[in-house]
């Protein structure tokens, strides 16, 4: 089974390097293959991309170097039809 936003999590891994290099301690929003924008914070990250993208269909990721900042699990209220 795929998990939703699969796809933009395994596009962070592949380019974590050149991403913590751009963005590092930044939080970024990534849909598909694309970084939408970088913010100070998570809740900016999602106030802000929001504004333009459903939630639900976008990724919002602190950007460090190494696993500590994908290690942890989030869910959100959004459920999927």
């Amino acid at each position: 089974m795929d998990t939703p936003l699969r796809h933009e999590f395994e596009y962070y891994l592949a380019h974590q390097d050149e991403l913590v290099r751009k963005y590092n301690g930044k939080v970024i929003a990534i849909k598909g293959d694309r970084v939408l924008g970088a913010y100070p914070d998570i809740v900016t990250a999602i106030n802000e991309t929001q504004k333009t993208e459903e939630l639900g269909t976008f990724l919002v990721q602190k950007v460090e170097p190494g696993s500590d900042a994908y290690t942890q699990t989030f869910h959100s209220r959004v459920t999927f039809a």
